[in-house]
């Protein structure tokens, strides 16, 4: 069915321009000033039409964790969001380490997700860090992403094996850089005299950033596919753009959450993340690296918790926060509209556009003629305040609670159908 969007400002080669926007469940078909067709119109009364979101560090819980989220709570959290592609990290039960279950893991997803949902697959069986998974078996079934997200896999023959297969089949190996040696039994936040102040237990930069220059010096001898996960300091930011200046097949990515809060921010559980929030020098430095290129694209680590998980002490909460809903809004009132440091097309090229790219979505992160019909609408001239209990998301942990922001998702357009609307 075709349906056509009118009154809107189209954010098109760059601009926001007004523009109607014709397409159907296959893909945009035409972009120009007035459109004549017998299409079924969407009103979009002047707000602005931007390419759909993509988030490639997700948690949706399921299988396995239902408590937390499942499948359909997550893309429909997706979508109110903006987000109509994501990449969900396999930390699930169980583990997606072979094939056979990867099968079952895809028939789950293709039935409960609103949304593009691509699951990764682990890196090696059971996350365990021992032997690597069956990755040609689930490359087979068109996973091309495989992490072992959650812990750090600090074994570098197996890094090795891993980042020659990703060279040989184009797949990427996504790294959450973290080694427990550096990270003391109940440590929760950054380390530093504010967590001495508050009698909690730090974790220092090189708990990130050590492992990391392991990795990328295995990555220097391989120059295979290889993909940071949830950069936080400035160590690591440097480390990067190091490898990227020898010409090394690496990116990044940086949370919401990193871009915006530092470590004497943290009140208690809500601001527990893993990695933690640090310095306003680090932050800083993740902010310029964004802005140079030493990082690549903003994710979320989108993180949901029962209130059971969150509601303790510091030391035995459990580390994570739910964004996914609440990320553009924060973003673009901050960067774009507040500050004014970034522009709307640059904020929609590290939320959508590169992280397509660099995962091998196809014609995903543009309005153009001839690209996907993914897309959401968005009110840029109106003011909100973060609301868990508007969540879709079972989750309801945010630090973000009261935050005032001046963008709101109307509606959310996948694949040519609307998934999500106000």
């Amino acid at each position: 069915m075709k349906r056509l969007i009118r009154n809107a400002k189209v954010l098109y080669h760059g601009e926001l321009v007004e523009k109607e926007v014709l397409f159907d469940e296959t893909q945009i078909l035409k972009i120009d000033d007035h459109i004549d067709t017998d299409a079924q119109v969407i009103d979009a009364e002047g707000n602005a039409v931007l390419p759909g979101l993509v988030d490639v560090h997700v948690h949706f819980r399921q299988p396995g964790r239902e408590a937390k989220e499942t499948i359909h709570t997550g893309s429909l959290a997706a979508a109110h969001g903006g987000f109509t592609s994501v990449f969900a990290m396999p930390n699930v039960i169980p583990s997606p380490d072979d094939a056979d279950i990867m099968k079952d893991y895809l028939k789950l997803i293709e039935k409960e997700s609103v949304i593009h949902t691509y699951p990764y697959g682990t890196i090696t069986r059971n996350e365990a860090g021992k032997q690597l998974s069956d990755l040609d078996g689930m490359n087979q079934l068109g996973v091309r992403w495989f992490s072992d997200d959650g812990v750090g896999m600090n074994n570098q023959d197996l890094m090795k094996q891993a980042l020659l297969y990703s060279k040989e089949h184009g797949c990427i190996i996504a790294c959450h850089t973290e080694d427990l040696a550096f990270r003391k039994p109940g440590a929760s936040v950054h380390e530093s005299a504010y967590a001495a102040q508050h009698g909690w237990i730090g974790i220092p930069d090189e708990c990130e950033s050590a492992p990391l220059i392991a990795d990328l010096k295995t990555e220097k001898e391989v120059n295979g596919r290889y993909h940071a996960c949830h950069i936080s300091s400035s160590q690591s930011v440097e480390a990067l753009r190091q490898a990227k200046q020898a010409g090394l097949d690496v990116s990044g990515e940086v949370t919401v959450h990193h871009l915006l809060l530092e470590n004497t921010d943290v009140k208690g559980p809500m601001w527990k993340m893993n990695p933690p929030l640090r310095t306003h020098a680090d932050r800083m430095s993740l902010i310029e690296g964004l802005e140079s290129g030493a990082l690549d694209f903003i994710a979320n680590d989108h993180a949901p918790h029962t209130a059971e998980d969150k509601n303790t002490t510091m030391d035995k909460a459990a580390f994570g926060i739910v964004s996914i809903e609440t990320a553009f809004p924060l973003l673009y009132t901050e960067f774009v509209h507040n500050t004014k440091r970034w522009t709307l097309q640059q904020l929609i090229e590290w939320m959508s556009e590169k992280p397509a790219a660099r995962f091998g979505l196809e014609k995903t992160g543009r309005i153009e003629e001839g690209w996907k019909a993914d897309m959401f609408i968005a009110d840029l001239n109106t003011t909100d305040r973060i609301d868990p209990s508007t969540f879709y998301s079972k989750g309801k942990n945010t630090p973000f609670i009261g935050w005032e922001t001046c963008a709101k998702i109307k509606e959310t357009i996948v694949d040519g159908k609307t998934v999500w609307k106000e």
